[in-house]
């Protein structure tokens, strides 16, 4: 029995201790990026990462706003950085919003997603970040996908592509028109 606490030795009360310890910065990064689909409407640009444990997930291409640019200038370059097709931006689809940690950070990161029609280039994996690139039928994305949040978004932009065969693509996708920001990301 301890003295102090009246339990026997070596027991705990049911009261789980605090970690002590250093509390991880928190910074607000901002990305954008796209879904670039090719002429026929038929298939779409991803890139493949490798994770930490060296698996190969598949994503659509994106990265961080430089100063000077808007989000539809940073999805284009970065589109065309990490694969090699320069595309046009034809409508927004909202943005996806998550956190995470990396490098003893806490990150919380907005990624904006527009929808661009494939101008003209080759596939290219140049880009360091990037291990393959790849078109796929917009059929199989869902299953190429590797976070739920891309695959909700790829979901609506081809129910909105498949609305808008005999319209033109323009305007702008709101959150009331259906498209859910998703809270978290699956990574």
């Amino acid at each position: 029995m301890s003295p102090s606490s009246g339990r026997p030795n070596g027991t705990r009360s049911g009261r789980r201790g605090r970690r002590r310890g250093r509390r991880l910065t928190t910074v607000d990064e901002t990305s954008a990026g796209g879904l670039v689909i090719d002429e026929d409407r038929a298939k779409a640009v991803v890139i493949g990462r490798l994770d930490r444990r060296g698996r190969l997930l598949w994503s659509l291409p994106k990265g961080h706003i430089e100063d000077g640019e808007t989000p539809e200038q940073t999805a284009v370059r970065e589109v065309k950085e990490e694969t090699g097709i320069t595309g046009e931006v034809v409508r927004s689809l909202g943005s996806i919003d998550y956190w995470f940690v990396a490098e003893n950070r806490r990150v919380h990161k907005t990624v904006h997603h527009y929808l661009l029609h494939a101008l003209s280039g080759e596939l290219s994996d140049e880009d360091t970040e990037v291990t393959e690139v790849a078109w796929v039928a917009l059929d199989d994305l869902d299953g190429r996908l590797a976070y739920a949040d891309e695959r909700r978004l790829v979901r609506k932009a081809v129910q909105l592509l498949s609305e808008s065969t005999t319209t033109p693509l323009e305007g702008e996708v709101s959150f009331s028109d259906g498209l859910d920001a998703p809270k978290g990301r699956n990574q």
